[in-house]
């Protein structure tokens, strides 16, 4: 009888079933009992190769753990509703953010890559992904995006031994064809203000042309960080709203009114019939586009034990301490706007909720962002002006200030921008500079010395 092998080392023996098995040990299990994985084949020299293999990634610390892994969908799952929760409650992730993410997956990760094992995901089941959404008419952006989502979510999952690759990092990731900036011209900027004057919250928009901040900041602004002798203003929070989470114990049930679930038959114009599973006369005549899971949880916010939502502020993306200079021309409209508004605050009296924000609603609540925008569209409108995106009023100051000649590192501490590339977009449209440029050049070749 031959001498007994050490405890640890790996076993290789033909079976009374004809097959050849191994056994490798990995390590210790949860309970302190030896972790032993096994390997079988037909051939002693298939097992050899398995057991092997095996081995190596032991040595490298890339055995996953035991048991099955879980499916793209269900990692997902537990990385958005655990870990991105804990960082949203930390405030390390805004909660824009993670609608962001849910959004993505729910949409694309899910549908796309769902269905594989974890540990079973390759390289070119995300390239056969990203070129579905790209046929399907998703920008390189949007197909970026959620390449970085599903990524990072699989780097935590090779932290905690889900995984042993990441495979995200296998491939090359999608390249964002970054859009063109459209600002607004200059002429087109003072159209916008004056047809502001009559409107309320008017020095809104002073302060989106002039100062550039981006629109969750401008809704952030709170009076005791504006100097209305110096100027100075401190952007240094942003106003979000947070996602509500149910409070109840049925939330599929509670959101059953809400659910947007497919017509049947199709319903046609102005025209449901009875049978028609939901109201769509509710939705303005129109049949959803985009319908509910089968077991949605969403509709928190008509909960009525909903917890968790409603505006928060939070620091600022990028340099969170950032401090400006307000033109001395903008002084006078913010001194004024904050007299209408203490007329407004008397006049509501008990109504008014004081959050001390510098453009509130007409009771003193945050504004919401989609009615802030609506009011841009509308105001676009009034002045005669082009379609344009409320974030293309930030493009208008960086373009401006380049095209009065402010060097761009001084543009980029106005902007907030953390690196110098992304003010640097803003150069190439700065025509006025590059014309007087040429000027000067031909000026230098062919001009009189004189």
């Amino acid at each position: 009888m031959g001498a007994r092998k050490p405890n640890g080392r790996s076993t290789i023996y033909l079976g009374k079933d004809g097959l050849w098995h191994g056994y490798v040990t990995v390590g210790v299990k949860p309970d302190g009992s030896p972790d032993r994985r096994h390997r079988k084949a037909k051939t002693e020299a298939e097992v050899t190769r398995r057991v092997r293999e095996l081995e190596r990634q032991r040595e490298a610390g890339q055995v996953a753990k035991p048991g099955k892994a879980p499916t793209v969908a269900e990692w997902m799952t537990e990385y958005l509703d655990v870990i991105c929760e804990r960082l949203v409650a930390s405030g390390k992730m805004a909660p824009r953010t993670l609608d962001d993410y849910r959004s993505k997956t729910r949409h694309w990760i899910t549908p796309l890559l769902g269905r594989h094992r974890l540990d079973r995901l390759a390289p070119e089941h995300l390239d056969k992904a990203y070129a579905t959404m790209l046929e399907q008419g998703r920008s390189s952006s949007t197909v970026l995006k959620v390449h970085r989502i599903l990524s990072r979510a699989l780097k935590i999952a090779m932290r905690r031994n889900k995984v042993t690759r990441n495979v995200a990092t296998l491939i090359d990731a999608p390249v964002a064809n970054d859009p063109d900036l459209e600002p607004l011209t200059r002429n087109e900027a003072r159209k916008i203000l004056e047809a502001a004057k009559p409107r309320r919250n008017a020095a809104r928009w002073s302060v989106a042309l002039a100062l550039g901040i981006r629109q969750g900041e401008a809704l952030g602004l709170r009076w005791p960080f504006v100097d209305l002798e110096t100027g100075v203003i401190k952007a240094w929070y942003q106003a979000q709203r947070s996602p509500w989470r149910h409070g109840c114990d049925g939330p599929h049930e509670c959101g059953a009114e809400w659910h947007r679930v497919p017509c049947k038959p199709r319903c046609k114009e102005h025209k449901h019939h009875p049978d028609c599973p939901q109201d769509c006369k509710r939705r303005g005549h129109a049949c959803p586009t985009r319908t509910c899971p089968k077991d949605c949880t969403g509709h928190a916010d008509r909960c009525p034990k909903r917890t968790g939502g409603g505006i928060i502020f939070r620091q600022r993306k990028g340099r969170s301490r950032l401090t400006l200079q307000c033109p001395s021309e903008l002084l006078p409209i913010l001194r004024e706007h904050k007299k209408i508004q203490d007329a407004e605050r008397a006049e509501a009296g008990e109504l008014w909720e004081d959050h001390d924000l510098l453009f509130p609603t007409r009771r003193g609540r945050p504004m919401e962002r989609s009615e802030d925008y609506k009011m841009w569209k509308a105001l676009l409108r009034r002045a005669g002006v082009r379609e344009a995106r409320l974030h293309d009023a930030r493009h208008t100051a960086g373009t401006l200030l380049v095209e009065q000649g402010v060097h761009i590192r001084v543009v980029q501490e106005i902007l907030g921008h953390a690196r110098v590339t992304t003010t640097e977009r803003y150069t190439h449209v700065a025509s006025l500079q590059v014309k007087d440029a040429s000027e000067r050049m031909g000026a230098a070749l062919w001009g009189d010395d004189d």
